[in-house]
């Protein structure tokens, strides 16, 4: 009996035991999780952070661009307009100097039809003289 009670007494210590070792991990796997669920907070946390900054950065340069393009438009359009006027000063220059093109020629034009009427009247007068004489 003595001996009964010895294993006894023995499966008693080894179920403690086994009963300490099963709550230490127990204990240990709730630590663990803890503190896995406390890095996946704090993980997201900085992720979200993270996105938070990422998101305006990308805003920023987005303005930026925008700010570039408009500039840009603005200096093609001041040029477009210098061009449109350049070309306007040009074809008003052009449109002067056909004009007075135009003029010298009917100015030509109305001389030598006066000079053939001229040149007409002496041939006549020569013809009449040489007739007359």
């Amino acid at each position: 009996m003595e001996e009964n009670t010895i294993i006894q007494a023995v499966l008693l210590a080894l179920e403690q035991h086994s009963d300490k070792i099963s709550s230490k991990m127990q204990e240990m796997e709730q630590r663990l999780h803890d503190k896995m669920q406390a890095m996946e907070q704090r993980l997201r946390g900085e992720m979200h952070e993270m996105e938070q900054r990422l998101r305006g950065e990308m805003h920023e340069m987005e303005q930026q661009l925008r700010s570039e393009i408009h500039a840009v438009e603005t200096r093609l359009e001041a040029k477009i307009d210098s061009l449109r006027e350049e070309m306007q000063q040009m074809n008003r220059q052009l449109n002067e100097r056909s004009d007075r093109l135009e003029e010298e020629l009917a100015d030509t034009q109305t001389s030598v039809e006066v000079l053939t009427t001229k040149v007409l009247h002496h041939d006549r007068k020569l013809r009449q003289l040489a007739k007359q004489a």
